[in-house]
């Protein structure tokens, strides 16, 4: 997914306009919203500008101050938020969302994000999220909200209303257009290509093709220089898995080196392979931890060779390391003097992330609180999680209590008799309780008088469980007295 966020001055003043010199005159280059709303608009004569609003607030452009801030946004998105970012001169920024949306709570939540960074930064923002870097583009400057996705295939039917201005073609093209009749995309898609080609030049069919996929438009990244990266060349284009490998193994021992040089070890890989007809094939892998030994990264990067369509032969390749932290010798005092060390999982981890995603593999830590459900939490599976509390607590706990039905108890400290629980009648032969879980009274008001009373009960058949009713059976105000299952023992 391609991001394009369009980004103009917030305005807080008198309104403005600047003015650049255009050929032989000067121009309105940019106008906020308040001198539009007074008919000032881009492409404007200055002096006619001057004269139909006196009182204007005319400033001189700055295009090297523009591009030198454009800049420093596509820096600090490579750095930030994916490896693949660049400018999209003159107003906006191309990020590659593919492969890394996850990272940042997927597309509509970093988009959000994004936004709520611009207006902080004092700038107003459109964004916009498609298969196709031209069509993102087309849309965050011509489509009608601030945030626009679009969903997968979706491309024609999303620019098709849109002016044929969004494609980026050169004035000549678009007078060439207006001749003929073409204001919008969709006149364009029936026309065939020769005679289109004909009418606007080769330049304006390959910005189409470009917008619908046709013809792939790569974007080049704005190099970090702080960045550790390697590249390798290739005389002959590869398509084997065993001459991938070999590459992969090559880049990873001169990046190693890199790596040991600035006295940093790597938390993200991303290879990149350029295929003969021009596209890219990409694959990353992440750690749990700092590391620079080449056979663990090996390891983990042959698990993703399979996702490397070779296509014709790949001939060059590029790898980065985005996200390095410092990696300090490693003490080895205690090892050679017979101690015994504790076994670091993070190898074990790297390779089950590698298999099922990093956020299947967790640790499960406790946390400060009575209520049940909020007394555990996921934990960084390489670090060793607090002291448990003495409760006895299920070894399987519900996320969400289930609500147990005809349910025979005597009120009000005695643990059920009889409750029926996902359609099947259990009978209790002992149970003990109760304990009692008051709410947590800082964090609303609805928990103040909340109150629960668990019990562990047993039925005839072996089977042990965690129940609880609501209130404590005096006060309405405490509970409705319904019970719930929370969690199984054993």
């Amino acid at each position: 997914m391609r991001s394009v966020p369009v980004a103009a001055p917030l305005v807080e003043h008198a309104p403005l306009a600047l003015i650049g010199k255009i050929g032989r005159r000067e121009e309105v280059v940019a106008a906020c919203t308040g001198a539009q709303a007074l008919g000032i608009h881009t492409g404007m004569a200055a002096t006619h500008a001057r004269a139909l609003v006196s009182d204007l607030d005319f400033r001189p452009a700055e295009p090297e101050a523009d591009a030198a801030l454009l800049d420093r946004l596509a820096l600090l998105a490579v750095r930030r938020w994916s490896p693949i970012a660049a400018v999209t001169p003159l107003d906006g920024l191309w990020i590659d969302l593919a492969g890394c949306d996850h990272l940042h709570g997927g597309e509509e939540r970093f988009c959000r994000r994004l936004l709520a960074f611009c207006r902080r930064a004092g700038f107003t923002a459109r964004v916009a999220v498609a298969d196709t870097p031209g069509a993102a583009h087309a849309l965050a400057r011509f489509g009608k909200g601030e945030l626009t996705r679009v969903d997968p295939h979706g491309t024609v039917e999303a620019i098709s209303s849109l002016p044929i201005a969004a494609l980026r073609l050169t004035p000549t093209a678009l007078s060439a257009a207006r001749k003929f009749g073409f204001e919008r995309i969709a006149d364009l898609l029936p026309v065939a290509r020769g005679p289109l080609a004909r009418r606007l030049g080769l330049p304006a069919i390959t910005r189409l093709d470009q917008a619908l996929g046709g013809i792939a438009e790569p974007i080049t990244p704005r190099d970090d220089p702080e960045v550790p990266a390697v590249e390798r060349r290739l005389l002959e284009p590869i398509s084997t898995a065993d001459a991938i490998e070999k590459v992969m193994s090559d880049l990873l021992g001169d990046l190693a080196e890199v790596l040991q040089a600035r006295g940093l070890g790597a938390r993200s890989l991303r290879l990149t392979g350029m295929r003969v007809d021009g596209t890219e094939q990409v694959v990353a892998i992440g750690t749990s931890r700092p590391t620079r030994e080449v056979s663990h990264l090996l390891r983990l990067l042959k698990l993703r060779i399979e996702r490397i369509d070779p296509g014709w032969g790949l001939e060059q390749f590029t790898m980065v390391a985005p996200h390095t932290e410092p990696l300090d010798a490693v003490d080895l005092g205690a090892v050679l003097a017979g101690e015994t060390l504790v076994r670091d999982p993070a190898r074990l981890v790297d390779v089950i992330a590698g298999r099922i995603g990093m956020r299947s593999v967790f640790r499960i830590a406790p946390v400060e609180s009575h209520v049940p459900e909020r007394a555990v939490a996921h934990s960084d599976p390489n670090v060793l999680p607090g002291d448990w509390p003495a409760w006895q607590r299920p070894v399987r706990l519900f996320a969400r209590p289930e609500p147990l039905h005809r349910v025979i108890a005597l009120m009000p400290d005695q643990p059920p008799r009889r409750f029926e629980w996902r359609g099947t009648v259990y009978k209790v032969v002992a149970g003990d309780g109760p304990e009692r879980v008051h709410g947590e009274w800082w964090r609303r008001d609805k928990e103040i008088w909340a109150v629960r009373d668990y019990y562990r009960v047993e039925d005839d058949a072996g089977g042990r469980y965690w129940v609880f009713r609501r209130g404590d059976g005096f006060e309405d105000d405490t509970g409705d007295l319904s019970w719930w299952m929370h969690g199984v023992f054993g």
